[in-house]
């Protein structure tokens, strides 16, 4: 059975929508058929197709979905009037910059009725998806702790948002993704090392429903750039390195004195996973598009892109306050 040729618009042709807009001139079943964007084409994405600059002139060719990459401020105004046009969208994390946008913006698409999604493409990224499943099947046992490390230098990309928002929301989506349970309150540290406006470092210790700690190390001052996801159980360890898509399993060692004054782990046997290589924004695009066409959701719901924003937001509250700040749990919308 072929797949019917959905037409898509992108909205934002920077450093990131020339990424969408690659993958939606290859992807099967989907057709790039026009791009919004006041500032032009900087990196010749666009390649033959029309470039608009408001969105009503991207409406009228008449498209199936949108995919929304444009500045993290403009994600509400142009998110909301997607969502009346009836237009479903894919929109880049983060959903927004603050609770109350995510929370308008989440509200719209329900209100319309319109499928939409986060686009966290690490829910996307061999390594992660492996992990998560060997989490579901048991392998760790109970889960003690989740650390992850997210490093690198500053992109000039970003003028909008610090790096809890943009770069830690990954890692905060992906540990309330894994573990399929939710952030119940965070503590942070935040630093400003590079003179700009938003911080730039962020070391954030939460909890999750079950109990599980979190720790991230989130930083754009880092020349070594580093992906990397450390689950603990009581079973052992996995470690999963987004950048490389690699996945190895540290087993604790069987206990071979009887009686011990300190119950503990010894070094058991090392094992790393040959995982097919794929890129997670080609895998994100065809799940977006399946959502479309009324299969299941595989990408991150806009409920989800709310509790990354307000987890961030609680984060920077605490790194104001010095305090552990409770996240809220996001309120169930109003039925239309």
């Amino acid at each position: 059975m072929n797949t019917p040729t959905l037409r898509a618009g992108l909205i934002g042709l920077g450093r990131m929508g020339r990424h969408h807009a690659r993958v939606l001139r290859s992807l099967n079943g989907a057709e790039l058929v026009g791009a919004l964007d006041p500032h032009g084409d900087p990196y010749q994405a666009a390649d033959g197709i029309p470039v608009v600059a408001d969105l009503d002139a991207l409406l009228q060719l008449g498209l199936d979905y949108a995919v929304l990459a444009c500045p993290t401020q403009l994600h509400e105004p142009l998110g909301t009037a997607l969502a009346a046009a009836g237009t479903p969208t894919l929109i880049e994390k983060p959903l927004a910059g603050d609770p109350a946008s995510a929370r308008r913006l989440t509200q719209a698409f329900h209100t319309a009725q319109v499928p939409a999604a986060v686009g966290y493409t690490e829910r996307f990224n061999p390594a992660l998806i492996a992990l998560r499943q060997r989490l579901e099947a048991g392998q760790l046992g109970d889960v003690f702790s989740i650390a992850t490390r997210r490093t690198g230098p500053y992109p000039a990309r970003i003028t909008d948002v610090g790096v809890i928002h943009d770069l830690a929301t990954h890692d905060l989506d992906l540990t309330a993704w894994i573990t399929g349970t939710r952030y119940t309150s965070i503590a942070a540290r935040t630093a400003h090392r590079s003179g700009r406006t938003h911080e730039d470092l962020l070391a954030a210790l939460g909890q999750l429903t079950d109990g599980t700690i979190t720790h991230h190390q989130v930083n754009w001052i880092s020349p070594l750039k580093e992906r990397t996801t450390v689950v603990t159980g009581d079973r052992g360890i996995l470690v999963a390195d987004a950048l490389h898509a690699d996945l190895s399993y540290w087993a604790n060692g069987s206990q071979r004195e009887a009686l011990t004054a300190f119950r503990g782990v010894t070094e058991g046997d090392i094992t790393r996973y040959a995982i097919p290589k794929r890129e997670p924004l080609i895998a994100e695009h065809e799940a977006f598009r399946d959502l479309v066409l009324g299969h299941s959701q595989r990408t991150a719901t806009l409920h989800d892109g709310l509790h990354a924003v307000l987890v961030a937001n609680a984060a920077l509250q605490a790194s104001y306050t010095g305090t552990t700040t409770a996240v809220p749990t996001p309120e169930h919308l109003h039925h239309p």
